[in-house]
């Protein structure tokens, strides 16, 4: 594939990935738990053997802006939140195609050698001796 050929397909890429940024709908970070409960009743049959948890709660955490945030959500809203953090993890997916292809893009059009992305490798921890004081 010539310089210019791989320059057409980046940029049909790029627009393409454009594309699909446009179609995703709501979106929502964070992870989805699913949450049983045991309550303070003495006779209730979450505390029977086996016992019979309250539930299931659902609820969202996330970071945003730096900080830790924890949202309940209603059993009716389950289904919209799971396809709301199944959009945002698309984003994160496109907009990482994105730079991917405009880093390689920007590389054949000043002549520059490419961004190659890093490999990660198996941290393997040795054991280290500590010298004795005596």
């Amino acid at each position: 594939m010539t310089t210019g050929d791989r320059q057409a397909y980046l940029e049909a890429k790029i627009d393409t990935l454009k594309q699909e940024l446009l179609a995703l709908g709501d979106l929502r970070p964070g992870t989805l738990s699913e949450q049983y409960n045991v309550c303070g009743k003495a006779g209730c049959a979450c505390k029977a053997d086996p016992p019979r948890k309250h539930g299931p709660y659902y609820q969202v955490s996330f970071t945003w802006q730096g900080r830790s945030h924890t949202q309940f959500v209603r059993q009716e809203n389950v289904a919209t939140t799971r396809q709301q953090l199944r959009n945002y993890e698309k984003l994160r997916a496109l907009v990482e195609a994105w730079v991917a292809a405009g880093l390689e893009l920007a590389a054949l059009r000043f002549g520059t050698a490419p961004v190659r992305p890093r490999v990660r490798r198996k941290v393997v921890r040795r054991a280290t001796t500590r010298a004795t004081s005596q």
